[in-house]
């Protein structure tokens, strides 16, 4: 079946479905409508998947740092480095923070159903919450195993921390640069984690150059606190975020007064009201508003509503609800 003046066009950075103004059946790609009966209301659409492609990035980032993680454990035993091993086992814990973005990445792509008409995608803004905690409690950590060592600190085999070191570097760069360009929050969560392990690794190998010349034994945990604390911020940051999409924040890079500048100067608009919005994973933005006009011609209210679509859709707006009230009209919700 198809819809009744049903509209389809490309908005946002994919592809997805327009106006729907009749009821009407599944679209054409076998998924049902947020929306469906005639009413005021009119919705605007941006399907696009942003994650697909990371699933792949997350596995492959995954197999990478599991490979990596094994051979650091075994090197950590023959350097008889106590800075290695942490590294190792902190690279294990990277291991199931990756391999759970991975699988909650995969969830994100499910499409809606009747449970949940907004679709998965929030499962993966979970992930990189749920990192992004992981790592906070990791850096913690590792500071406060690093501060014993300040007065006692023992010196490795320093050769082979750099040979660890340099094939470190090379191993997480990798993965690192795999995910350097994700947008989700579950990506950036697992970057960050890679992150931390790159500037680990760097700091390995200026610390185990260092003690190979100097013997100051001191400098390898000293390295590791100050990395552990920059990882702790950028942490806090993270969770900042995630906590924000969680209790449904305007979104950073949405502006509530210019919508409403747009909306209120289109014509025969006389109020903006009861306008809210929300992302549903850090780049997916939801937005409820209704409007006041002066006319109840269908034509009219038509091209109200197909303005209106436009303006939202130039404000980073990817779904719109849009209901139209008459001037006398008492809307109950402006008094709760």
């Amino acid at each position: 079946m198809r819809c009744v003046s049903t509209r389809y066009r490309t908005i946002a950075s994919g592809w997805g479905w327009g106006w729907s103004y009749r009821s009407c059946a599944k679209d054409r790609r076998g998924a049902w409508p947020y929306f469906r009966g005639v009413s005021h209301h009119a919705h605007a659409h941006g399907h696009a998947h942003p994650h697909a492609p990371a699933t792949g990035t997350l596995r492959a980032a995954f197999f990478l740092n599991l490979t990596f993680t094994l051979v650091e454990l075994a090197g950590g035993l023959w350097t008889n480095s106590f800075a290695v091993l942490s590294d190792a086992l902190h690279d294990l814990g990277d291991c199931l923070v990756l391999g759970t973005a991975w699988y909650l990445q995969r969830v994100a792509l499910k499409g809606r159903d009747a449970h949940y008409s907004y679709g998965y995608a929030r499962y993966s803004m979970l992930g990189g919450w749920g990192s992004a905690m992981v790592l906070l409690l990791g850096s913690l950590l590792v500071f406060g195993a690093a501060i014993p060592r300040l007065l006692h600190p023992p010196l490795p085999y320093t050769q082979g921390m750099m040979a660890l070191a340099v094939f470190g570097l090379v191993m997480n760069g990798a993965a690192a640069w795999m995910l350097h360009r994700g947008s989700s929050l579950n990506e950036r969560g697992a970057y960050l984690h890679l992150l931390e392990d790159v500037l680990g690794w760097a700091a390995v190998l200026v610390g185990a150059v260092a003690m190979y010349f100097t013997g100051w034994a001191v400098i390898d945990p000293l390295l590791s606190m100050a990395i552990s604390a920059f990882i702790a911020v950028n942490a806090l940051r993270t969770l900042r975020t995630g906590t924000g999409i969680l209790m449904q924040r305007l979104p950073e890079h949405v502006d509530a007064e210019r919508i409403r500048t747009a909306l209120t100067a289109l014509p025969h608009v006389r109020d903006v009201h009861d306008q809210h919005a929300w992302s549903l994973d850090g780049n997916y933005v939801v937005l409820t508003v209704h409007l006041v006009v002066d006319t109840t011609d269908a034509d009219l209210l038509r091209g109200v509503k197909e303005q209106a679509r436009h303006a939202l859709h130039h404000q980073g707006v990817q779904h719109a609800t849009i209901e139209i009230e008459q001037p006398d009209e008492v809307c109950e919700l402006q008094h709760h």
